[in-house]
């Protein structure tokens, strides 16, 4: 990650956009300027993203999104696969220099609906509309927008509780603007925003109850081989052992070659085999990529948000982890923050899991909310996931971090949980 001065300027917290199928169709990025009376610099903080999310350089080709792209069906470019990010910016003056700025087609912007229906920002919207952006609206206005208001936004951010229908139909040639609810925080919550006739749900289902043992005959057998795998990594199997047990399962085997040789991971050699992968890396560097792959194999109506954030966890602890030099605590970090949603993945108890899963002492403590050196960065990346700019504040105080290298690690974790992802 460049560093970009701007990063101490503001607060960061994010949240997944999905749709009807569960599928993270976009990043939410919630941005709190550090002071309220201060206005960070738009243009710099478009080109911080830049990083994450590029606009038509490096690897990446332009999102060309069509009008409505969260729609089913809608047409969108290959590189727009991969979630776009959705702006949330916390005060008018951020918003308006943002606006100025000109963020382009590949992001999404969030506009409180009392500025929508505001004649004093209406060219500014326009300017926005105009230059590509797609344009969401937050809230209900007070009165009704003129039809070629409206026309501007796709969509209709809408807090849960709020009815989200309208007692009489749009004017005639004036399209209506789809919803997405935001608040969802428990599984039932987000199936009833769609059955509601929402298109999409910002938020986490962190409400949902705690889960309950399913016995060891319930749990799935790529789950069982990935653990068994760990088991005989932490025991340093011998690669042909290693191989027999991994040969059960050939698409745990590719799912693991594709992490393994994606830009996230940074090699500079094509890895073709478990053998390479243990001669190139390492029995310790091995295990910290099957704990993601463990997570990954969870499945269930909830699993892909919660594989999101499971694999940005582990990225975010890594990218702060206090020593980079030290490649064990890096690893322990990683693990560490991908396990800590492992009994949401798996939907069985923490302890029962740990039972079959060897980790650090310090990962186990944070993991069972025992304290340790790990669990101040598991609270800090809640509240960030959370979009708390208070809790964010006072934990990365706690940790003595600064908010621009709280910041470096949020963009770190988006941009190389976009890379795994492909």
């Amino acid at each position: 990650m460049r560093d970009h001065p701007v990063l101490g300027q503001v607060a960061l917290g994010y949240s997944p956009m999905i749709d009807r199928q569960r599928n993270v169709v976009a990043t939410r990025l919630t941005v709190f300027p550090d002071r309220p009376d201060a206005t960070p610099d738009a243009a710099a903080l478009l080109a911080a993203l830049e990083d994450v999310w590029p606009s038509a350089n490096g690897a990446d080709e332009p999102l060309k999104l069509a009008p409505r792209p969260l729609d089913p069906g809608a047409v969108v470019s290959r590189s727009a696969v991969r979630p776009p990010v959705s702006l949330n910016l916390a005060g008018e003056q951020l918003l308006r220099s943002m606006m100025a700025a000109g963020p382009g087609a590949h992001v999404m912007v969030e506009v409180p609906a009392f500025m929508a229906g505001s004649g004093e920002d209406a060219a500014a919207l326009r300017q926005l509309h105009d230059g590509g952006a797609v344009m969401l609206i937050k809230g209900r206005p007070l009165s009704p927008l003129a039809p070629e208001v409206l026309a501007m936004f796709s969509h209709s951010i809408v807090e849960a509780g709020e009815d989200r229908r309208t007692a009489t139909p749009p004017p005639p040639g004036v399209r209506s603007v789809t919803t997405v609810q935001a608040g969802a925080r428990s599984s039932a919550e987000i199936e009833a925003a769609f059955e509601r006739g929402a298109i999409a749900v910002l938020g986490w289902p962190w409400d949902d109850a705690p889960p309950k043992p399913l016995g060891r005959g319930n749990v799935p057998a790529d789950v069982t081989t990935v653990m068994e795998l760990i088991q005989g990594v932490d025991r340093e199997d011998s690669v042909p052992k290693l191989e027999a047990v991994l040969r059960r399962d050939p698409t745990l085997a590719f799912r693991l070659m594709r992490y393994l040789n994606s830009p996230a991971f940074g090699l500079s050699v094509e890895i073709n085999s478990f053998g390479h992968a243990l001669q190139m890396l390492g029995y310790q560097r091995l295990k910290r990529w099957l704990a993601l792959l463990l997570a990954s194999s969870a499945k269930g109506v909830n699993a892909k948000p919660v594989i999101f954030a499971a694999v940005r966890r582990g990225l975010f602890l890594e990218s702060l982890c206090p020593d980079p030099k030290d490649s064990q605590l890096r690893g322990e970090m990683f693990i560490c923050g991908v396990f800590s949603l492992l009994d949401r993945l798996l939907n069985q108890p923490i302890s029962d899991l740990l039972g079959s899963v060897p980790v650090p002492d310090g990962v186990r403590q944070a993991l069972m909310g025992e304290g340790g050196p790990y669990l101040p960065y598991v609270e800090l990346v809640r509240a960030i996931e959370l979009e708390s700019v208070f809790d964010i504040r006072e934990r990365s105080e706690a940790l003595m971090l600064s908010s621009a290298a709280v910041n470096r690690a949020v963009l770190d974790a988006l941009r190389g949980g976009r890379q795994l992802e492909g």
